[in-house]
């Protein structure tokens, strides 16, 4: 028995009613969403979308790093993505650690974690205006592309635009 047995027998059932495809890779609806890799969030159903529409990235907290930034070039000048929507959500776990507490869970059990950055949220408004001018003022994406930011809340489904 593998452990992935479970996984494979779900894309079997999967397969056999895929339906996308004649679907190119471009985002046929122009955007791009940085979201957390948490899973209690579905990016293409709490937006409306379906698959083929969207281009969506996703790492630990929603955060704007140096990948998600390479990524984005990447989305823009060859997947048709024209806006970009930055979207943390609450109750998250990167709210609720630090980069020193991730390095000291990893340390009790042998593994030197002090080479990475984690990336850590401890204030989320200011993470994502953080983000949302990383975005904004990078050199790499077009100056006066639409991007936004907004909190999704797991409890309720919705989310709340932000002002930055």
């Amino acid at each position: 028995m593998s452990a992935f047995d479970d996984v494979y027998a779900g894309n079997a059932k999967f397969a056999k009613k895929f339906g996308n495809s004649g679907l190119t890779g471009r985002a046929a609806r122009g955007l791009a969403v940085v979201t957390c890799m948490d899973s209690r969030i579905d990016p293409l159903g709490l937006l409306g979308l379906k698959a083929g529409d969207a281009k969506i990235l996703r790492n630990a907290g929603a955060r704007v790093t140096d990948d998600v930034l390479r990524t984005l070039v990447l989305a823009v000048y060859l997947l048709g993505v024209e806006r970009v929507l930055v979207m943390p959500h609450t109750d998250c776990g990167m709210t609720k650690v630090t980069d020193s507490d991730v390095h000291g869970l990893t340390q009790e059990r042998g593994v030197d974690t002090r080479s990475l950055e984690f990336h850590t949220v401890p204030d989320q408004n200011e993470a994502l205006r953080h983000d949302l001018l990383r975005i904004r003022t990078s050199p790499f994406l077009p100056e006066g592309m639409p991007v936004a930011g907004a909190i999704y809340d797991v409890r309720t489904g919705r989310l709340a635009p932000s002002l930055h």
